[in-house]
């Protein structure tokens, strides 16, 4: 397949998923045969998509534990280089890290998310006390204008007759729960897994670039042209755009809420403007569904209290959707990811089809990753051309 003398390969105790050759050489391309076009690469494909298919969840666990080890491999990489640490400590410091990272984060943001969460429980009862007074006054008017509808009953509320619903659906709420804890189990082995394999694949990051090295058509001996450096840059670029995308869209539904607050719209986002922002962003890593879920704490609140206010707030929350949808994300994922809105838009489609939510979540690196390949491949692969006139480029 190949009509090419390659370099010679750096030695294997040298080679890293994040380094590469630094020798600038202009490699030859590879020549790809009709035949090759014809057969093989038809084959290969169906080939590829077959076992994917039958792999299913098993293939999308590797897909994240792959991702997680490339997102930690640079730091890793670093702890060797500056550190000396053989690789084994430096993948466990980077995990230690990594974990205290999270629990130092988490105990900054306790305190105002607690004050705010504190505050809210305070409220509860208040906040029932009003939606039973304004149950109480539309059962006054609906009675004044003859409309027989009983939202009240002597000595029940609405909510009173909820809570007896659910003592009365308390079987089906256990069948439910019993449901979702094994579903939660099961997720917890899953989660259990990556964590190994992206460890595993951390340990052995040397052999696996220096494999892809060869199984991959030669670079020019730089970083930049360097497959597994670019495929590892490109996941970074997509990590990096979620969470500025993330804090974004929460920064921006915190202040909005605090504005409600301030000028009498909503008057509870004062005070849970903060742990409403927090919740909101994280949940904008999840596609699709996090903006809802995200916007459903602040508009139960709002109803609590007036259902006027809970009308505008979901209208704000529309209009950020529309703004992240229209002018944010297109912004930072085509300016991270270097991919058309258009394909962004398909591969999270099809994502959300073919695995769900996970599918969704994962959609974008790997078409980050295709787009590296696709231009790698450009670069360094030729047609043999079908007319008889030599060679094509791809």
């Amino acid at each position: 397949m190949r009509e090419e003398v390659p370099a010679a390969p750096p030695q294997e105790e040298e080679i890293e998923l994040t380094d590469s050759p630094t020798a600038s050489v202009e490699p030859p391309r590879t020549l790809v045969p009709r035949w090759v076009q014809l057969v093989a690469l038809p084959l290969v494909v169906v080939g590829l998509w077959a076992v994917a298919k039958a792999a299913g969840k098993v293939l999308v666990i590797f897909i994240v534990a792959a991702l997680i080890a490339l997102i930690l491999n640079p730091l890793v990489a670093l702890l060797q280089r500056r550190v000396r640490l053989p690789r084994g400590l430096a993948v466990l410091a980077v995990y230690v890290a990594f974990f205290l990272m999270l629990t130092g984060i988490g105990l900054l943001l306790a305190n105002p998310i607690s004050n705010q969460l504190s505050s809210f429980s305070r409220s509860v009862p208040h906040l029932i006390q009003q939606a039973n007074t304004s149950l109480a006054e539309l059962q006054s008017w609906l009675n004044r204008h003859g409309v027989h509808v009983e939202i009240i009953k002597q000595g029940h509320t609405a909510l009173e007759t909820l809570g007896e619903k659910v003592v009365k659906g308390s079987s089906s709420v256990v069948s439910f729960g019993g449901g979702v804890l094994s579903e939660g189990v099961g997720a917890g082995f899953d989660l259990v897994l990556i964590f190994v394999l992206s460890v595993y694949m951390l340990l052995y990051g040397q052999q696996i670039g220096s494999l892809i090295r060869k199984l991959m058509p030669s670079g020019d001996g730089t970083p930049a042209d360097d497959y597994p450096t670019l495929v590892q840059h490109a996941v970074a670029r997509y990590v990096g755009g979620q969470l500025l995308f993330s804090f974004v869209m929460g920064l921006t539904a915190g202040l909005s809420l605090y504005l409600f607050g301030v000028i009498g719209i909503f008057p509870d986002g004062r005070k849970y403007a903060v742990v409403f922002g927090i919740f909101y962003g994280l949940m904008e890593l999840v596609p699709y569904i996090g903006p809802i879920i995200g916007a459903i704490p602040a508009v139960l609140v709002a109803l609590f209290n007036e259902p006027i206010s809970a009308l505008w707030v979901a209208l704000l929350f529309v209009g950020l959707q529309q703004l992240e949808g229209h002018i944010v994300a297109p912004q930072i994922f085509g300016h991270t990811l270097r991919i058309n809105p258009l394909l962004v838009i398909f591969a999270l489609l099809l994502g959300l089809q073919v695995h769900g939510i996970i599918g969704a979540l994962i959609a974008l690196p790997i078409l980050a990753v295709l787009r590296e390949t696709v231009v790698y491949l450009s670069r360094h692969l030729e047609l043999e051309s079908w007319d008889g006139s030599g060679r094509g480029l791809l």
